[in-house]
């Protein structure tokens, strides 16, 4: 095809979405050298390099050739759709479908998504994945219904490098390296204090707004007693008002927890770590805050009683930094967790006022998260910061210890998915599953489905811990004991979720000598390898494991949902062979 040819049959893809991109220049035919020149056809508006970093693995830098350098320029790329499963990407519920060229951009910024995605084949393979070197992007992905080709593009302005991994490698493997890269390039790497991996409480789903000094306390009690190192109080401690909405935001004051630094000591006396929950974005209009700050609304959140303000302006920043120090430094809080960080992303922002001192929001989110990370570590060197899906941006990770999934109350598999997508390309963060609760009649087996399908992130409780039966407390207590227990291999280890498209129905972890399997369908478990040992967590209801590949003698070791014994025998492996794991049990096997 020449490069005429070429230019014509990109300019005939139908974009009915026009508007987003009508900036950006042609793109012209860039040759791709290497092996993925076979396999990628890639066109670039704006001055082009391309550079081989390894096999299958090639980055393009775009810039725009014009006076000033401050035009849109474009890299666009497809790939032949054969043997593809899903589209992988790190947003809630963006995986698994493959969309078509026409469906809409998404625009990513440093509040919300990440500039990444993929498309898998089959056997989890990488056809193709991509990264940007930067937050604020646009960007687009989807099938060409008159070609077979799938189709790429990011759009940018001024200079935009993508890096593109056509390797045939296990999905999570180039994701991985995705990340790496942009932990090569990141302004300072995150610390994330070990116990930002251990298990924690959180308020929300349990207590809601009523919050009070002995509720918590209860909590945090019965919570160390059964492995939970964090309490987390979520909303209702800055107002006495239980009605909900963020009315009462944007003052911060503890009028749900009187003598707070008092509580939090007892709480501490525990041996308990303690974060405060903040909405950060809200200026509500039942706070005294309201009088002064309500004028820099970014954007209006009426049907919340509250507005966005604007971090553009000195005043906000100073304001919302004093505000959530005051936790860590007057009241001797280990951390925050900071909600609603992507409500700052707004579509079309207004024009920033003469008191502004920051011309994009993005730049004066910056400056907010890094104050308030400083002021935070001065007080606490260990502290924590929670942040939360969609808000995964690698532009966030120095401002953040953990990210949670987002929220899916008595949604196990939800959960799973939203664990590892983050986890996929959270880089050095650790991540936290939503957190979890049940109802008073669930039973243990499902208690354990539950903590099962969050075993790949840091388990969040949220359920009154004093109410719960003995099944389920014994079934919570063995399961955040192996969560602990193997936090190396779980959430430090080479990740392998398979399937995708289908919602990641089984999930490996592998450590040094040990590989953890949770199995979430009626599916075989692969057992090859040199492990020393393997242990299969069983949330589906079909108790037949059906172990293969595997080679040697194991002892087999058989516990239910509670943790208690089941069976123990000597099983061979060479050849494959079926153990019975009863739902929400454990099975360990270690060589002999």
């Amino acid at each position: 095809m020449t490069d005429n040819a070429e230019s014509t049959a990109a300019a005939e893809i139908w974009e009915p979405h026009t508007s987003a991109t009508a900036t950006v220049g042609r793109p012209r035919p860039v040759a791709v050298p290497g092996l993925a020149a076979g396999r990628l056809e890639l066109l670039v508006a704006g001055t082009a390099e391309v550079r081989t970093i390894a096999p299958d693995v090639v980055e393009i830098t775009a810039e725009d050739p014009g006076r000033d350098g401050t035009g849109d320029v474009r890299i666009e790329w497809r790939t032949p759709c054969t043997d593809a499963t899903s589209f992988w990407t790190p947003e809630p519920r963006g995986t698994g479908w493959l969309p078509a060229s026409w469906s809409a951009p998404r625009r990513t910024s440093l509040s919300r998504g990440a500039p990444v995605a993929a498309l898998v084949g089959t056997g989890d393979t990488t056809l193709c994945a991509f990264a940007a070197d930067r937050e604020d992007a646009l960007a687009a992905a989807g099938v060409v219904e008159e070609t077979g080709e799938f189709r790429f593009w990011v759009q940018a302005t001024g200079r935009l490098t993508v890096r593109i991994d056509a390797s045939g490698r296990h999905f999570a493997q180039s994701l991985a390296d995705l990340a790496d890269w942009w932990a090569a390039g990141a302004d300072r790497p995150a610390r994330v204090p070990d116990i930002a991996r251990r298990p924690a409480y959180s308020t929300w789903y349990a207590l809601h707004q009523n919050i009070t000094p002995e509720a918590v306390e209860r909590q945090a009690a019965l919570g160390k007693d059964l492995g939970l190192d964090t309490i987390i109080v979520d909303d209702g401690w800055m107002t006495t008002d239980r009605t909900r909405g963020y009315a009462h935001c944007g003052d911060w004051e503890p009028r749900s927890l009187p003598d707070t630094a008092a509580h939090v000591a007892r709480v501490h006396d525990l041996g308990v770590r303690y974060l405060l929950w903040y909405a950060l974005p809200f200026i509500g209009k039942d706070s005294t805050a309201w009088d002064t700050l309500s004028r820099f609304a970014l954007a209006d959140a009426g049907h919340l009683g509250a507005v966005i303000v604007d971090p553009r302006y000195p005043q906000v920043r100073a304001h919302l930094v004093d505000r959530l120090a005051r936790a860590a430094e007057e009241w001797g809080m280990d951390g925050l967790k900071v909600d609603f960080v992507d409500w700052f992303g707004v579509q079309d922002p207004p024009a920033p006022g003469p008191e502004a001192d920051c011309a994009t929001v993005d730049e004066g989110l910056r400056l907010l998260l890094g104050e308030v990370r400083r002021r935070i570590d001065a007080a606490n060197p260990e502290a924590m910061i929670e942040h939360r899906q969609p808000y995964v941006s690698p532009g966030l990770w120095p401002y953040a210890t953990m990210i949670r999934a987002t929220d899916c109350p008595l949604g196990p598999h939800e959960n799973r998915q939203r664990i590892v997508d983050t986890r996929l390309i959270a880089g050095p963060l650790a991540v936290h599953a939503d957190m979890l609760m049940w109802h008073p009649a669930e039973p243990a087996e499902q208690v354990a489905g539950h903590l099962i399908n969050v075993l790949f992130g840091v388990p969040q409780i949220s359920v009154d811990l004093a109410a719960q039966n003995p099944g389920q407390r014994e079934a919570l207590a063995f399961w955040l004991g192996v969560a602990r227990a193997h936090i190396d291999t779980l959430q430090l280890g080479d990740l392998r979720p398979s399937r995708p498209d289908l919602g990641y129905p089984m999930v490996t972890a592998i450590g040094d000598g040990e590989v953890i399997v949770g199995r979430y369908a009626a599916l075989p478990v692969a057992a090859a390898g040199e492990w020393r040992t393997l242990l299969v967590a069983n949330a589906d209801a079909d108790p037949d494991v059906r172990l293969t590949g595997g080679h040697g003698i194991a002892e087999a070791t058989v516990q239910d949902a509670r943790g208690r014994a089941v069976s123990t025998a000597t099983v061979r492996l060479d050849g494959g062979v079926t153990v019975h794991v009863p739902r929400g049990g454990l099975l360990t096997l270690r060589r002999v």
